[in-house]
């Protein structure tokens, strides 16, 4: 693209929107704001999107956390927007039919191939539990697994389903992910954070600031009228308004300096065995380019 190029002749910039329940309130003020008629969206799992940003498909967008710490040196992050959890987050489980400290050796089955939540189940169990099970990947459907695998990981809505409607029809132990984490370390949990390719920002800085005020404008307007995200959400989704507005409130949209202490855990302990350097450089949007007060 011609640096010379007129604004209004810019092409809109490419920002990618994961399809999960989790998400909704950092997307549900664009329509609002009237912002997302400025952005080129592209709707997909938290796995694709990702993919997407690195391959250079998108230019902005979410990105999982264990994704964006192997490819932290093409990226900037764009801080205080994120999506993670302080304590619970509903929709990151182990369902299991018996307890944790005895899937030693057992089928467990992970029903995502996202990376940072498989990664964070398989650190709780093998640091916390002691035990290593026999994973494999397979659908994310419960009763499925259920009949092949002693346990299930399972994110998303995926998760919600598992954890709110079937585990307990099934009469299935549920532990909340976030909830384990936080007991174990102390810290926030970030699943995803909102980053921008680094050519992208040289080439387009300004852009880079408008899609973040953006997304803080809509998040902020979001959680200022969660009821009401909640209550339109309830019309096409199988969770009630109550519910969706308990878990809207349960997740954390923050990176500040506590979401970013367990960021570096998580790297710290994970990072050699899966593909970046324990104490990878987390690079923020530079302070001339975030929102001003």
């Amino acid at each position: 693209m011609d640096n010379a190029t007129d604004d209004h002749q810019r092409s809109r910039p490419r920002v990618g929107h994961i399809q999960f329940l989790n998400c909704l309130p950092l997307y549900w003020g664009l329509a609002r704001t009237g912002t997302l008629l400025d952005l080129e969206l592209t709707k997909d799992t938290p796995e694709k999107l990702s993919e997407r940003l690195v391959r250079g498909d998108l230019d902005v967008g979410p990105i999982t956390l264990v994704e964006y710490l192997r490819n932290a040196e093409d990226l900037v992050a764009l801080p205080d927007i994120a999506v993670g959890c302080d304590g619970p987050v509903m929709s990151c489980v182990i369902v299991s039919q018996r307890p944790l400290k005895e899937l030693d050796g057992a089928r467990v089955a992970l029903g995502s191939t996202s990376r940072t939540s498989v990664r964070l189940a398989q650190l709780l169990l093998a640091e916390q539990y002691g035990v290593k099970p026999d994973y494999y990947t397979c659908p994310p459907d419960l009763g499925v697994m259920m009949q092949e695998a002693e346990a299930a990981v399972l994110i998303g809505d995926a998760a919600l389903r598992a954890s709110l409607h079937d585990a307990p029809r099934l009469g299935l132990q549920v532990h909340d992910l976030g909830l384990m984490w936080k007991e174990w370390t102390g810290l926030p949990f970030v699943f995803a954070v909102w980053a921008a390719r680094k050519d992208y920002l040289a080439r387009e800085p300004e852009t880079v600031r408008e899609v973040h005020q953006a997304f803080l404008a809509s998040r902020d307007l979001s959680l200022e009228e969660v009821a009401k995200v909640a209550e339109q959400a309830a019309r096409w989704e199988t969770f009630d308004a109550e519910l969706l507005e308990r878990y809207f409130r349960t997740l954390d949209f923050r990176f500040g300096p506590e979401q970013l202490a367990g960021v570096r855990e998580f790297a710290r302990r994970t990072g050699p065995t899966t593909g970046f350097p324990a104490d990878v450089r987390v690079e923020l949007l530079p302070p001339s380019t975030q929102r001003k007060p």
